[in-house]
């Protein structure tokens, strides 16, 4: 195997490095539904659950993130990033409150499209023929999701807006993992930690002022949710980002929404659609084409 879509300089030890850390953040990100849709949170209403557990989440995790950081510098690059996290947040898991666990990290996985376009057109970084497969059938998956949400919408169902919020979310993250990868050389946990900070900073007063402080257990939930699902996985898509192009970053996080509704039906019994399942089929099978010995198929 080959690091032409990296540097020249990089080993097969440290591509399989770079891969396993990004493999990990996916499996982290797929907890997600666990701590969302966990009925402690049912007391807030469903309109604004997203935001609460957005601002929640960011603050522990920057937190979190905070004694890591070293040498923190600020540069005019970093407010894409910094936006795009705060977006991202917001309009996954207010898409997760609409919508069922499943169809949101589904939907998100639109991301490795909006890499492509970003990383080759706009950031000008190589073409990787590789990731082409598994975003085509990522996007088969994700093209099946959106026709049943439309065929299963109503006027007054909240379903259709988190499928747009899903798709919206998708656009940020690879807002997000396009910038990380042209700041890679700054320091992992400045970048997230500020990340995560100011969207803290951007939500806290509307949350706190409208909910107030949550309970004790609802805090000790909060705070492993930043850092199970938010502090610990970017600082290993930040390791990842050091050694592989953005493009292939983004089709091995396709394992992700693959776990979602996994863990979320065996914790809170969250059945997903047939689509789903068929979906996953598609990810799976667009992933094995890509890493699978041989050459690539004509």
């Amino acid at each position: 195997m080959t690091a032409s879509l990296a540097e020249p300089s990089i080993t097969d030890r440290q591509l399989f490095v770079g891969r396993a850390c990004v493999v990990g953040a996916a499996v982290f990100w797929s907890l997600n539904g666990l701590f969302a849709k966990a009925p402690i949170f049912d007391v807030w209403p469903g309109d604004d659950r997203g935001t609460i557990l957005a601002f929640w989440r960011a603050a522990f995790a920057g937190l979190w993130l905070l004694p890591l950081v070293r040498r923190p510098r600020w540069s005019w690059k970093l407010l894409p990033m910094v936006a795009a996290f705060a977006a991202m947040n917001v309009s996954f898991l207010q898409s997760m409150s609409l919508t069922t666990a499943a169809n949101a990290g589904w939907l998100q996985a639109m991301a490795p499209l909006w890499v492509f376009v970003f990383a080759v057109w706009v950031w000008r970084e190589p073409f990787d023929r590789r990731s082409l497969l598994p975003l085509m059938f990522g996007l088969a998956g994700v093209g099946t999701i959106l026709v049943r949400e439309l065929m299963h919408s109503s006027a007054g169902d909240g379903s259709l807006l988190g499928a747009s919020l899903g798709v919206a979310s998708g656009v940020f993250f690879a807002l997000v993992v396009v910038s990380m990868r042209g700041l890679r050389d700054e320091n992992s946990a400045w970048l997230l930690a500020l990340s995560l900070l100011a969207t803290a900073a951007i939500l806290g007063p509307y949350c706190l002022g409208k909910y107030g402080m949550p309970s004790g257990q609802q805090l000790g939930i909060l705070a492993a949710f930043g850092l199970v699902q938010m502090a610990l996985p970017y600082l290993l898509l930040a390791r990842g980002l050091r050694v592989l192009g953005s493009q292939e970053v983004a089709a091995i996080g396709l394992v992700e929404p693959v776990l979602v509704p996994i863990w979320v039906y065996l914790a809170w019994g969250e059945v997903p659609a047939v689509t789903t399942f068929f979906g996953g089929a598609l990810i799976l099978a667009g992933l094995w084409l890509r890493y699978r010995r041989g050459p690539l198929p004509a």
